[in-house]
């Protein structure tokens, strides 16, 4: 029995049903998203039911595939060669993440700066082009309103984490529950702001009007962004959640919280990129420059 043990820091995964659980869920998912939008296997459009089936699969695969690692963690399984493999994993994971925004601030830029497909040869006429973004006939929202409310809790949340993960790393935990009370609280407000801006924008069409010749593009872009961000903070704040329960259960130590670091380490990556949006899908090009 002897020869049968481990002798290495590495974790061989128990054969798991998780991956092709959330294929599976995650293929429905989408053709039943098509469904919904064009209709499909003579459904007529407006059907929904195969998306919301395929997202519940996704969301159960979710939660059975992140608990076995929770598992594993509990039962040893993380080794600090493993855990530097997951950091790896994290870090290349918010890469990723971080080129998935790169490519709407890239079209939103491409569109501020060519709206009207000509070359620019001159600062002027690149200031002149900017001046025609967004198009005629889109009435954007003030920055300085909503969007600059939600920055600030951004950025104050933003501490509240960090202080939360200080706070854990020197032993002290009730100072990290406080802080990640705080961080969850800050994370569901913010969420709660932006659904009141959406339907501020869409039911009272403060947005567009029907004079706005090229508003679609500039629209898609806008909503694209700010909804991919708003959906990242939902998935921060559930991150958060989690590791909240954990800590109240004990499942975290100073020298070993990696769960707690990894969701630290994506709330600031969602910090970050709603600095850039605010910036200039807001200010910059949205309409408020000069105010």
């Amino acid at each position: 029995m002897a020869h049968d043990a481990v002798q290495h820091d590495y974790h061989l995964v128990n054969p798991s049903p998780w991956p092709l659980v959330a294929s599976i869920a995650a293929t429905v998912m989408f053709v039943g998203a098509v469904m919904w939008m064009k209709g499909l296997f003579g459904m007529p459009e407006g059907t929904q039911w195969l998306f919301f089936a395929g997202l519940a699969g996704v969301l159960y695969s979710m939660v059975g595939w992140w608990s076995d690692v929770i598992k594993e963690s509990r039962g040893g399984d993380h080794t600090p060669v493993v855990q530097i493999g997951l950091r790896y994993g994290m870090i290349l994971f918010i890469a990723s993440e971080i080129m998935f925004f790169v490519a709407f601030f890239w079209m939103f830029f491409e569109m501020a700066l060519w709206n009207e497909h000509r070359t620019l040869s001159s600062i002027e006429e690149v200031r002149q082009a900017w001046s025609n973004w967004p198009p005629q006939g889109v009435e954007t929202l003030n920055p300085w309103h909503l969007p600059f409310l939600n920055t600030v809790i951004l950025l104050l949340s933003g501490t509240t984490v960090t202080w939360a993960h200080h706070a854990l790393q020197v032993g002290n935990r009730k100072e990290a529950k406080y802080g990640l009370f705080l961080t969850i609280g800050l994370g569901a407000l913010f969420t709660a702001i932006q659904a009141y801006e959406y339907q501020h924008i869409i039911h009272e069409h403060l947005f567009f009007n029907e004079e706005a010749a090229s508003s679609g593009l500039y629209g898609s872009i806008f909503f694209m962004a700010t909804g991919f961000h708003g959906f990242h903070v939902l998935v921060g704040t559930i991150f958060l959640i989690v590791c909240l329960i954990r800590l109240l259960a004990g499942q975290f130590t100073p020298q070993k919280h990696f769960g707690f670091e990894a969701a630290a380490w994506y709330w600031h990556f969602v910090d970050v990129v709603w600095l850039f949006l605010f910036a200039f899908v807001y200010v910059a090009f949205g309409g408020y420059g000069g105010a």
